[in-house]
């Protein structure tokens, strides 16, 4: 709500706002006129309508919102929302208030006059000391609410809200409508009501104070949703119900109350009259009232609405939910008989909907109809538990009855059930029954036949074969009983290895020897199994193996024990037989080695037979581990070698498990450092003649064969060299007997010269030989000879060799290796020396030569002839005198 308005100060112009509004400026609840009292009302227009004349020309310059009309009674309180705002903007901020009552504007002193209920500099933050009553609360920026408390009577009229912010000035107006007692809260009802459908009902007061509570409360039950509402566009109070009406609400008040809480009491309430659309609500009447009535008689009902809104305008009856064509309130049974008892229900119809009555049950008496027996099971297995049921309509129901076994009454027997627990086959036979009620007894209508069934009885398997069963032989088997009820239909055999298991008989096909037992099963509607048959079937021994002792592996020499063991043989008379390699060993269940040798090893089997058969173990081969034996060396040719050839030498062995590593030896048990079973001599030489022998190592042990002879021939080449070496060493002997004459001449003129030499001044003198020329052998003496390079030409060698002896042949082999020693240096086969040379005087240092020195003398040395051995020699110097 917006009041605008102008005024003009002390040498400027007034600006006002806020002013009262014309009266048809806002819209105001309808309701409220009818609350105010008359004098209120007629109270409140004078000073309004003067100042509106005035307002009505004046420019706003402020916005100010709140109420237009606020309702209070005598000792309440009324709050004024309100709230302000300038046109021009800024921060403008107000610098005094002032609350007139019923004031009046001099146009004359462009003052306003009235009672000043409030005054207050909001600079100052000071008031009047009438301003008890009235309390600003709001503040000097947007906030202009006030609270009056407590309200009189005389408070209704005009007040003014006088406020200054700076040079502006500006008036706000409202009305205030204070009754003497609290006027009537206000009901909405915004919709037709219906029964079981939802409505909401509002009750309304245009009050709300926080320093005064108040309460709305309904005389109806239902959901209850109360709101305050405090804001510059409506100050009220609400109350909303939410119920379901029935059709019982329909005519019925509705109150709203107001109610205060702090002085437990009803302040003022308000009540209308609801009108709630329902379908009718009725009942059923009967006569006679109990509803029972014996064949024959009549029977009246009425059908009565109770309620109706709006008015029904149909009636229709009802039997057991099937509709009767009577129509009207009242139906009319005459002369009733049993088929019309039943349910009965009225239906009444208006605008709104149908409803149906409670039910009438009418009951219709007579006697027991003839009565039968119905028997439960329908289908009686012996055993069960059969129950005998009387059937017979009646009404009231039969109290007593009568049973008859096979017309003859059984005692005891009353009740409408007669039961039998575990039926037997002596319970077969005709049953019937008698019901008696309060009207007299029925009559028999039928029997009922007790027809006692059971599965086969006695059933038997009987084995058909006239002589003991053995393995793989044909069995047949019958199935029989004694008794059934129904007849067997059907065999069942729980044979798997058998044909046509259907049958009363059953054929099974070499059968095995762990046959099952067999049993069978004879059907009708139930079966029942025969005890099981053992075939026994005989067989031979089963599962024959061989367990060993101990369960490692089998050292030489160590103790061993087999044993022959089998799973199952009928008959259980068995004996044991041992075969190694084929042939039969002994008769036993065990075998014993106290000591078991490599020779022990084999294939063993066990035989176990009895009186069906014989069954052997599979086979098993008994390994013995022992160390390495028996070894010796195979050579490859066997006769023997030619010189250039190759030659393969096998170390050959007995040993489990096998060689691992081998070692080969010479004859001088020298480490051939070779570790094959194979040692490959390629080409042979001589010199690898001679014995070897080798060693074999395995996990267990190790052993050395004994020596092996190696013989090397000579080849074609060799033969030849040596030929022609013969030839030579004698054409050397014949050339030593020509200077061995030479040489006993210079020895006479040696001899002859010595003397002379010792009968000489006895000058010593060395000789020392410059250069001594030796041959390559260094074991072996050389030839000590004189040495001149000048003379070299002058010095002729001859050497003779010879071949070898047997001793040394003998000693080669001895030494004979994987690849033939090669001959040390200092072996040479050249045995034979010769050395002439014709020294000159010069060769020699510290000689004087008395006699020149003949050129025709020769000097011969024999080194090394034939086999004959000579010292070492002496690394030194000869002495030697020489005249010729």
């Amino acid at each position: 709500m917006r009041i605008q308005g102008k005024g003009v100060g002390i040498g400027a112009q007034e600006e006002l706002s806020g002013r009262c509004q014309r009266p048809g400026g806002s819209k105001t609840n309808s309701s409220w006129p009818r609350l105010l009292p008359r004098h209120s009302t007629m109270h409140l227009l004078g000073p309004s309508l003067l100042l509106l004349e005035y307002l009505a020309f004046s420019d706003s310059a402020w916005n100010f919102r709140h109420p237009k009309t606020l309702y209070a009674w005598d000792g309440a309180c009324v709050w004024i929302p309100c709230t302000y705002s300038s046109v021009k903007g800024g921060g403008h901020t107000l610098d005094n208030l002032t609350v007139y009552h019923n004031f009046t504007y001099d146009k004359k002193t462009k003052h306003y006059n009235g009672t000043i209920l409030y005054n207050k500099s909001l600079k100052t933050k000071e008031s009047t000391p009438s301003q008890e009553r009235v309390q600003f609360l709001g503040n000097n920026r947007n906030n202009c609410t006030l609270l009056i408390n407590p309200v009189k009577v005389n408070d209704s009229g005009l007040l003014g809200l006088r406020v200054t912010s700076g040079t502006d000035k500006w008036m706000a107006s409202l009305n205030l409508s204070i009754s003497e007692s609290a006027p009537q809260p206000h009901i909405e009802l915004h919709q037709e009501i219906r029964e079981d459908q939802e409505v909401t009902v509002t009750c309304s007061l245009n009050f709300a104070c926080r320093d005064y509570q108040v309460h709305l409360q309904w005389s109806l039950e239902g959901s209850v949703t109360t709101s305050t509402i405090l804001s510059p566009e409506r100050v009220a109070t609400q109350s909303h119900l939410s119920f379901q009406p029935k059709w019982t609400h329909d005519g019925k008040n509705l109150t709203c109350q107001l109610w205060d809480p702090m002085k437990q009491r009803i302040l003022s309430e308000k009540t209308v009259l609801l009108e709630v659309k329902h379908a009718p609500n009725l009942e059923i009447q009967v006569s006679p009232q109990e509803a029972i009535v014996t064949e024959g008689e009549s029977v009246t009902m009425r059908c009565q609405v109770i309620s109706s809104n709006p008015p029904h305008w149909s009636v229709s009856w009802f039997k057991d939910r099937t509709k009767l064509k009577e129509q009207g309130t009242t139906l009319v049974l005459p002369e009733v008989t049993r088929t019309m008892s039943g349910q009965y229900t009225c239906q009444v119809s208006n605008d709104v909907g149908s409803r149906q009555s409670d039910v009438v049950d009418l009951q219709v008496h007579y006697p027991p109809e003839p009565s039968w027996v119905q028997l439960s099971p329908s289908s009686i297995k012996e055993g069960v538990t059969v129950e005998l049921t009387c059937m017979s309509v009646a009404n009231p129901p039969p109290a007593n009855y009568t049973w008859y076994f096979n017309e003859q009454e059984i005692p005891g027997k009353n009740g409408r059930t007669f039961q039998i627990p575990q039926v037997l086959v002596k319970h077969a036979g005709r049953y019937s029954c008698l019901a008696e009620n309060s009207l007299g007894p029925g009559s028999v209508d039928r029997e009922a036949d007790l027809n006692v069934q059971y599965p086969p009885k006695g059933v038997t398997t009987v084995i058909q074969n006239p002589t003991p069963i053995r393995e793989g032989d044909s069995v047949t088997l019958s199935c029989t009983f004694n008794s059934s009820n129904p007849r067997v239909t059907r065999y069942n055999w729980n044979s798997p290895g058998s044909q046509d298991h259907t049958s009363q008989k059953l054929t099974i096909q070499k059968v095995t020897w762990d046959a099952q037992p067999v049993k069978c099963e004879a059907c009708n509607q139930w079966c029942s199994w025969s005890p099981s048959v053992n075939l026994n079937v005989l067989y031979a021994p089963r599962d024959v193996n061989i367990q060993i002792s101990p369960n490692t592996e089998i050292q030489s020499e160590k103790r061993v024990l087999l044993q022959c063991q089998y799973s199952s043989s009928r008959p259980a008379d068995v004996h044991f037989f041992w075969k190694k390699d084929g042939s039969l060993l002994k008769e036993g269940k065990t075998l014993t080695f106290g000591q078991i040798f490599p020779e022990d090893s084999g294939t063993y089997h066990c035989l176990v037979n009895n009186s069906i058969g014989q069954t052997s173990s599979k086979a098993y081969e008994l390994q013995v581990l022992y160390a390495p034996r028996r070894l010796r060396v195979s050579i490859s040719p066997k006769d023997g070698v030619v010189e250039g050839k190759t030659a393969v030498l096998t170390c050959e062995s007995d040993a489990n498990p096998p060689i691992s590593h081998y070692d080969w030896f010479d004859g001088k048990n020298q480490d051939l450092h070779y570790y094959g079973q194979m040692l490959r001599l390629e080409p042979v030489k001589l010199q690898h003649a001679g014995s070897y022998w080798c060693r074999g190592t395995n996990r267990l042990g190790q052993s050395q064969s004994p020596p092996t002879t190696l013989t090397v021939y000579y080849s074609a080449a060799t033969i030849s060299r040596r030929a022609a070496l013969g030839v030579g060493f004698c054409l050397a002997i014949f050339l030593l007997a020509i200077w061995g004459v030479k040489l006993q001449r210079s020895w006479k003129r040696i001899q002859r010269q010595q003397g002379l030499q010792e009968s000489s001044s006895g000058q010593s003198f060395f000789v020392r030989n410059l250069k001594a020329r030796r041959t390559p052998q260094a074991e072996r003496p050389a030839s000590l000879g004189c040495y001149n390079p000048v003379m070299e030409d002058a010095v002729s060698y001859a050497t003779l060799s010879f071949p070898l002896g047997e001793t040394d042949t003998r000693r080669l082999r001895d030494a004979g290796s994987s690849e033939m020693r090669e001959i040390p240096p200092s072996r040479d086969d050249r045995v034979t020396y010769a050395v002439v040379q014709n020294c000159q005087v010069a060769d020699y240092e510290n000689v004087t030569p008395e006699v020149l020195d003949d050129e025709g003398i020769h000097y011969s040395e024999l080194v090394h002839f034939g086999n004959g051995k000579r010292a070492l020699a002496q690394e030194g110097v000869e002495y030697v005198t020489l005249k010729h």
